[in-house]
């Protein structure tokens, strides 16, 4: 913008500089009866003069030069866009007639992305009806439910075969030789100190009787092995012995 200005009144101020530097001659070459020191002093104001010019020119100059427009963003082109918005100052283009008590109202249009979110809605309803109850591509919530209960259903046998989920609520009565004698080799290594060889009970009560100090039965026995009696000594073997081992002993016993 400077160099416009300046351009637009370079000439102007050549021609001021070489008034200035005749008129100076003139009064330097002329015999007068002024004092020299008023030669100075004319010779100052003229330059006062040609610096007043300088600046008024830069003024007037500088209120021809066009403004530009202000540059808008690509953010909020984008929001323009997706708006289309009315700027304020062009709202009395689309003030309506409707008044009320001073209150007016505006023909906005529906914001762009408003109107493209309900035409989606429009769309997946149309998808969600061919994909679910023509076309029964797609399990509904009731099917979804029975599928999961199968398939915990499932899950739980495997675990119940691998006995990770044996508890005193489920745990069954083992009968067959290769459980009873692998109850047996953990009765032997851990048991037979207090409660002897055949059950009849050391440290530890009698297993041969009909009298149970905790009841009978492979429940309350495999209560017994997993959480053990502190009160009694009797340790829990939960931490030694996984589910497996505490029923095939329990069962032995």
């Amino acid at each position: 913008m400077f160099n416009k200005i300046f351009n637009s009144v370079k000439m102007r101020l050549i021609i001021i500089f070489f008034l200035f530097i005749t008129v100076s001659n003139v009064f330097a070459a002329g015999d007068s009866d002024f004092p020299p020191n008023y030669y100075d002093i004319i010779a100052i104001v003229l330059l006062v003069i040609v610096v007043a010019a300088f600046l008024g020119l830069i003024f007037v100059e500088s209120k021809k030069v066009p403004v530009k427009q202000k540059q808008i963003s690509l953010i909020a082109k984008i929001g323009l866009f997706f708006n289309k918005s009315v700027p304020i100052e062009k709202e009395d283009d689309i003030l309506l007639d409707h008044n009320y008590d001073g209150i007016k109202e505006l023909d906005s249009r529906i914001p762009p992305w408003y109107s493209g979110l309900f035409y989606v809605t429009i769309i997946f309803a149309v998808y969600y009806m061919l994909h679910f109850h023509v076309f029964n591509t797609g399990k509904l919530m009731y099917e979804e439910y029975e599928e999961e209960m199968e398939f915990a259903s499932l899950e739980k046998a495997e675990l119940m075969n691998t006995g990770s989920v044996i508890t005193e609520e489920n745990v069954t009565l083992l009968t067959d030789n290769t459980s009873l004698f692998s109850g047996k080799q953990i009765y032997d290594a851990n048991c037979v100190a207090c409660h002897s060889t055949d059950g009849g009970g050391l440290v530890g009560p009698n297993f041969t009787d009909e009298y149970w100090i905790h009841g009978g039965g492979i429940k309350n026995i495999f209560k017994i092995v997993k959480y053990g009696v502190p009160s009694k000594g009797m340790i829990s073997w939960q931490t030694q012995l996984n589910p497996v081992q505490m029923q095939e002993v329990s069962s032995y016993i």
